[in-house]
């Protein structure tokens, strides 16, 4: 019988011991990722923003929701489409404001609903603006705390723009 539990004592051990350095060795060569979504190299859509990050400082939950508003813009001599705009949480929202004003979306997190297609042209030399809005109640009182949310366009060739927006967020 005691050889039988220190087989089984000892068979547990090597399983763990396994699953650590398994757990260990594919965590290399990683990149960070921030509420779902990896840190990545923007690949060159063509399209460029003045402004690609934004601190909101220190906001309050009881405030309620907060917008950021950034311009991309088409420098090439060609059209370009962007195809989708996903957010890197279902806190964050955001809104490709159209020439003539009105404004498409939401777009949001992939794999939590349906997020429409963007499917909006700008040609060469324009530009549109993306309308950010961060909720700070959509995690209820564990959404305390320092938050880094990202919103990824991507164009029809694949290439992406990624906006950021930053806050510290109070009760």
């Amino acid at each position: 019988m005691e050889s039988k539990t220190g087989i089984i004592v000892f068979s547990v051990v090597l399983v763990v011991v396994g699953l650590f350095v398994l757990g260990y060795s594919g965590e290399q060569g990683t990149t960070a990722s921030v509420q779902g979504v990896t840190a990545t190299t923007a690949s060159a859509s063509g399209l460029t923003a003045s402004e690609t990050s934004y601190d909101f400082g220190t906001i309050s939950m009881k405030n309620g929701n907060v917008m950021k508003e950034f311009t991309v813009t088409n420098p090439t001599d060609k059209d370009i489409t962007v195809r989708t705009i996903l957010t890197s949480c279902m806190c964050t929202t955001a809104f490709i404001v159209q020439q003539n004003g009105n404004a498409k979306g939401p777009f949001g997190m992939e794999g939590m609903g349906y997020i429409p297609p963007a499917n909006e042209r700008i040609a060469s030399g324009e530009s549109r603006i993306i309308r950010v809005v961060y909720d700070p109640n959509a995690h209820g009182p564990a959404g305390i705390g320092q938050i880094d949310r990202f919103v990824t366009l991507t164009s029809a060739s694949g290439g992406t723009v990624q906006l950021e927006i930053k806050a510290l967020v109070t009760p």
